[in-house]
């Protein structure tokens, strides 16, 4: 049986006069590995944002319905927002890590947030996102001169280190070249037994090869939602079929 971690009910967002989201309700199921698709501008990367309440970065967003994860509406008065982003990280379209060494950058966050053991967890994370062997022996390194691909991995690494139960990913792959690609997608594929995953992306090959569920967004709205095997063989609109075929976007 599969279970929801999150659960988006009658979600809207407005940026400013911009209605951006329009009334998306759908469930993230628990320790698999969720793709959003659609056009540029449709709103999956916005609906992203709003599963760790990102959105309040942006002055002019303004919300309303409910995000519950665990059963909590994360958009209620009392949530601490920081505490929230522990526990669903975000990995962004670019990598962006910190101009300080790569220990440094997986160490950042722990270290605010006190966490015992800094040494191991940073070793724990860099294996987890398969960087150890590439890194181990210039930790001291800095960041900033790990190629594009690694540096993504750092970046996972680095959100990994907080112990989060959720990792959202911004189309992580867009920025890589094929090879660069193929490692991120594997180390999806081996995290998918302990961490909750959802993935924006425009590539329909990588949404068919890495999730098993698919929701197609179409100008703010969700159009369709449901297992990867029947949205791509068997999609009950034709604006999905047409959008997935390439006959449209």
């Amino acid at each position: 049986m599969v279970t929801s971690k999150i659960i988006s009910n009658n979600l809207n967002l407005w940026y400013g006069e911009k209605h951006a989201l329009k009334n998306i309700s759908m469930e993230i199921p628990e320790k698999k590995i969720t793709a959003l698709i659609g056009p540029s501008g449709c709103g999956k990367s916005t609906f992203i944002r709003c599963l760790n309440r990102m959105n309040d970065l942006v002055a002019s967003a303004r919300v309303e319905g409910e995000v519950l994860y665990d059963g909590t509406n994360i958009y209620g008065e009392d949530v601490d927002v920081v505490e929230l982003r522990k526990k669903i990280g975000m990995v962004f379209q670019k990598p962006n890590p910190f101009p300080m060494s790569i220990f440094d950058n997986v160490a950042y966050g722990p270290r605010i947030h006190g966490m015992k053991n800094v040494d191991k967890v940073v070793e724990t994370s860099l294996k987890d996102a398969a960087l150890w062997e590439e890194v181990s022996e210039r930790l001291d390194q800095p960041a900033l001169g790990l190629s594009g691909g690694q540096q993504q991995r750092l970046c996972i690494a680095s959100t990994m280190a907080m112990k989060p139960d959720v990792i959202l990913f911004d189309e992580p792959c867009s920025a890589l070249d094929p090879i660069s690609t193929g490692k991120i997608e594997s180390l999806m594929e081996s995290l998918k037994n302990d961490y909750t995953q959802v993935i924006v992306t425009h590539n329909m090959q990588q949404a068919a090869r890495v999730s098993y569920c698919t929701a197609y967004f179409l100008l703010g709205e969700l159009i369709e939602v449901g297992e990867t095997k029947h949205i791509f063989e068997n999609p009950k609109m034709k604006s999905t079929e047409d959008y997935i075929t390439g006959r449209f976007g």
